[in-house]
């Protein structure tokens, strides 16, 4: 696997992930138009936060701990700012929506990571 590649994704995936959580209200991305029901928006949230876990579990390959943190730190900060903005509020819930989608990509990569071949040392 290139790693040049996996860290200009997960650079996109954080760009986009950054700017749909601290965008204004009018600005956000959505998924099936401004008329979503609140499952479009978790499983939009959680499948993000999976993506996000996922490519940077490949990028630490074997390092569970570490990519979890990472991964986790990621979704905390992100909701810490979000409080810093004037027409969001964090929401708990939220929170764990994103810290869940993100040990489950982390979990799923490690789990492929698991079964392929590594290159000689």
């Amino acid at each position: 696997m290139n790693p040049n590649r996996l860290i200009a994704a997960m650079g996109i995936c954080l760009a986009l992930i950054v700017y749909a959580t601290l965008a204004r209200l009018a600005g956000r991305p959505a998924l099936l138009g401004h008329a979503e029901t609140y499952w479009v928006v978790v499983i939009e949230r959680f499948s993000a936060y999976g993506l996000l876990g996922f490519l940077i579990s490949f990028l630490l390959p074997g390092r569970f701990t570490l990519s979890c943190a990472m991964a986790t730190s990621v979704s905390v900060l992100l909701e810490l700012l979000r409080a810093l903005t004037p027409d969001h509020e964090p929401a708990f819930f939220d929170l764990s929506q994103k810290v869940v989608g993100s040990i489950i990509g982390v979990t799923l990569a490690q789990a492929i990571l698991i079964f392929l071949p590594r290159p000689p040392a």
